[in-house]
């Protein structure tokens, strides 16, 4: 990650415009500084604090930008400006192959802003080495294949085939499965396929299929649309079990050591020593009403004090989401910066809301529309307001 060391140095005057970069304003924590600062039309942070008896500057962690040139140009333009002493910087580019563009790997962006299909869809959670991935793809061209998955070199592996293949009815998503269905139109799927998920035995509120995943996924299928479990562990079937039955209006099929088209490896080796493998299939029979989600994340027109807010030192847990206010950064009785830990518990979000002339926003954007960030958001402004 890029950062410098720096001499110690005097505080900037804010705003200002230094080499291209604005830098907005600096917020205080007696641990270290956050330096608001905008160019190329991204707006993020810096942070600044004390090494030993000189100042290190590196990117915010929670707001930084892509290309990390940018980032690279406010370090070096905020150490001009300050005219401190470089110590130490790691902030030149460096010279790496050229990537191949990965035009089917998408963020959750897009599906929140772009997304549109007029095609069957199908979706594969957790695809792994995408065998079954790009199998599906081939025998179904008319269909768009959403692959969810969130070990990064098992899609690296995935596009590779895919750009070998010359495939193009595949999107890969680096997203959590069960946060990733609210993103998409009820009756819009075809069938969803979790594949030899992690059993999770130890931990298992950390696994996919859970009631609230049922319920998404009957949601997003069409009418004889399908939820299609095939796993290998006695545990998670036992446990699908008992899912199934609070389900009773919804047809459920098992099947034991069904022969499938393509298997994994894995799955050959499995058969060999005689292992067990079940599929459970849940059918949708219901035509949704379609959802809008249209979360509203302002926060009205209150008026706070910074300088005079106490925020409670512990997480704030419920049952479905939590919040937790990690700091306070202060640039005087008014204004700041609140950094914030919350949402769901599967896929939380760092985030920052800017207090100025009193009044409160989200820095670097609104959180995702997610059921979660909102009920987190409702609760935020409850104790923001109630206690200030």
């Amino acid at each position: 990650m890029p950062h410098l060391l720096l001499s110690d140095h005097k505080q900037i005057s804010t705003p200002t415009i230094y080499d291209g970069v604005e830098f907005d304003f600096v917020a205080h924590h007696p641990l270290e500084s956050k330096i608001a600062v905008k160019t190329d039309n991204k707006e993020f942070l810096l942070t600044l604090k004390n090494k030993d008896n000189n100042k290190l500057l590196k990117i915010d962690t929670s707001t930084r930008v892509s290309p990390v040139s940018l980032a690279q140009k406010a370090l070096n333009s905020y150490a001009n400006l300050c005219g401190a002493n470089i110590l130490f910087s790691n902030t030149q580019p460096k010279t790496k192959k050229l990537e191949p563009k990965k035009e089917y790997l998408k963020d959750i962006e897009y599906f929140v802003h772009s997304f549109s299909i007029t095609k069957d869809i199908y979706i594969e959670v957790g695809f792994g080495s995408g065998r079954h991935l790009i199998y599906q793809a081939l025998q179904n061209p008319d269909k768009l294949i959403i692959g969810l998955e969130i070990h990064t070199p098992s899609i690296e592996q995935m596009l590779k085939q895919v750009k070998l293949q010359n495939i193009t009815n595949i999107i890969a998503v680096n997203y959590d499965a069960r946060l990733f269905l609210e993103f998409l139109d009820s009756n819009s799927v075809q069938r969803i396929f979790v594949h030899f998920p992690v059993p999770w035995d130890k931990k298992p509120h950390r696994r996919v299929l859970s009631d609230e995943f049922i319920n998404e996924s009957l949601r997003v299928l069409k009418p004889n649309g399908t939820l299609e479990l095939r796993t290998d562990s006695i545990k998670y079937f036992e446990y699908t079990q008992e899912l199934i039955k609070h389900f009773a209006n919804t047809p459920t099929k098992i099947i034991k050591n069904q022969d499938i088209d393509i298997t994994s490896k894995y799955e050959t080796r499995w058969k060999k020593q005689g292992k067990d493998i079940w599929d459970v299939i849940f059918t949708s029979t219901t035509k949704d009403a379609k959802i809008k989600n249209q979360y509203d994340f302002n926060f009205e027109n209150n008026i706070i004090s910074l300088e005079n807010l106490t925020l409670p030192n512990k997480p704030m847990v419920k049952k479905d989401f939590f919040i937790h206010f990690e700091y306070r950064y202060i640039t005087d009785k008014s204004n700041g910066l609140i950094k914030l830990t919350f949402g769901s518990f599967n896929k939380p979000v760092t985030k920052y809301i800017l207090v100025q002339d009193g009044k409160l926003s989200y820095y670097q954007g609104l959180p995702l529309p997610t059921s979660a960030n909102y009920k987190a958001h409702n609760l935020i402004k409850e104790v923001i307001f109630d206690i200030s």
